[in-house]
C-alpha cells in the first residue's frame, strides 16, 4: 500500500507538472524540462509570460488538474465502497484523492513562485500593467509566507512533531530562496530591457596572433592587462580563445616555440553570440556555460567582447535607478 501510494503521488505531481507545460506549449512558450524532487516538481520553461493572461492560465492549470485527479479518485474511491472491495484498494484511492486535494490546494497559496504566486503576479500584472512591479510585490508576499512556514515549523519542531516542524522550515526555506531568486530575475530583465549585446559590447579588444608564443602571450598580454584569455585573430578572422588555463597545460620550458595555434580553444568550441541578441540571454548563456565573456561575431570576423562585468554594470546601475 505504502509503495502504490508513493507511486500514485509521483504521478500526480507529474500529471500535475504536464499540465502546466502542455498549456505553456500551447500559448508558444518553450518548455525545457520537467524537474520533480523532494519538495514536488517544477515545469522550466524557457521563455517567460508576455502577458498577465497566458501566466495566468499556465499556472492555475496545475492545480486544476490536481482537484480533477482528486475527484476521479474520490468517485472511485466511493463506488468501490459499495461493491465492498478489499480495504487494501480502497486506502490507496482515499489516499490519492486526499493527497491531490491537498497537492492542488497547496499550490494555490499566493506566494510566488508557487502557482498561486503566479497567479497573485498576473492579477497584479493585469491591473498595474507592470510586471516588474507586480514580481516585487508577489515576491514580498512569498518571502512573507516562507517565514511563516519557517516559524510555524520550528513551533511544530520544539513542540512535539519534530519531523512535520522541519519539513515545513525546508519548505519555507524553499520558498524563500525561490521568491528571492524569482525577484532577481525579474529585476535583470527589467534592467537589460531591450538592451542587445551589441549596445554594451567593448569594441577596443586586444587579440593574439596565431603565430605568437606562449611567452609573448604571458609578456604582452597575460601580465600586462590581466585578463584571464584573449581572442586568436588572423586578417580579422576569429580563429579561437587562448586562456591562461590553456597556457599553464604547458611546461614552463616549452613557452618560448609553442604557439598560440597549438594550444588554443577553436572557434568550433567556442560559445559565441551575435550583436543582436538580447543582452539577457547572453548573461544566462554566460551563467549556464559557467563563463566570464563571450565573443560577438558577425560573418566569421570578430567585433566584439560582451563580458559579465559589462552586463552586471548596466544591471547595478539601472537598479539603483529602479529605487
Amino acid at each position: 500500500m505504502g509503495a502504490v501510494g508513493a507511486l500514485l503521488l509521483f504521478v500526480s505531481v507529474l500529471i500535475h507538472e504536464l499540465a502546466h507545460s502542455l498549456l505553456a506549449k500551447r500559448n508558444g512558450l518553450r518548455v525545457r524540462q520537467i524537474v520533480l524532487f523532494i519538495f514536488g516538481g517544477v515545469s522550466e520553461l524557457e521563455d517567460d509570460p508576455g502577458d498577465s493572461s497566458v501566466e495566468f492560465k499556465v499556472a492555475v492549470v496545475g492545480p486544476l488538474t490536481s482537484f480533477a485527479i482528486a475527484a476521479i479518485l474520490w468517485v472511485l474511491w466511493n463506488s468501490l465502497i459499495l461493491v465492498r472491495t478489499d480495504v487494501v484498494y480502497l486506502a490507496v484511492l482515499q489516499y490519492g484523492s486526499f493527497i491531490n486535494l491537498i497537492l492542488g490546494g497547496f499550490n494555490l497559496i499566493p506566494a510566488f513562485p508557487m502557482d498561486g504566486g503566479r497567479v497573485f503576479r498576473s492579477v497584479i500584472w493585469r491591473r498595474r500593467r507592470d510586471k516588474y512591479t507586480a514580481t516585487r510585490i508577489a515576491s514580498r508576499v512569498g518571502v512573507g509566507f516562507a517565514y511563516v512556514f519557517i516559524g510555524f515549523g520550528l513551533l511544530i519542531a520544539f513542540t512535539g512533531n519534530f519531523i512535520g516542524g522541519i519539513w515545513l522550515v525546508f519548505i519555507g526555506w524553499f520558498l524563500r530562496n525561490g521568491s528571492e531568486s524569482g525577484l532577481m530575475q525579474a529585476t535583470i530583465s527589467e534592467a537589460l530591457g531591450k538592451t542587445r549585446v551589441g549596445d554594451v559590447m567593448t569594441t577596443s579588444i586586444h587579440t593574439v596572433k596565431p603565430g605568437s608564443t606562449l611567452k609573448e602571450v604571458i609578456d604582452d598580454y597575460l601580465l600586462v592587462y590581466k585578463h584571464g584569455g584573449y581572442p586568436v585573430v588572423l586578417e580579422g578572422k576569429f580563429l579561437g580563445m587562448i586562456t591562461l588555463d590553456d597556457v599553464k597545460r604547458v611546461r614552463k620550458e616549452k613557452w618560448t616555440e609553442t604557439h598560440t595555434q597549438d594550444v588554443m580553444t577553436p572557434v568550433e568550441k567556442i560559445v559565441s553570440v551575435g550583436r543582436g541578441v538580447h543582452a539577457s540571454e547572453a548573461l544566462v548563456l554566460m551563467s549556464k556555460r559557467s563563463i566570464g565573456r563571450l565573443p560577438v561575431l558577425e560573418n566569421g570576423n570578430l567585433v566584439g567582447i560582451i563580458s559579465r562585468s559589462d552586463l552586471m554594470k548596466i544591471i547595478n546601475l539601472k537598479t539603483e535607478l529602479m529605487k
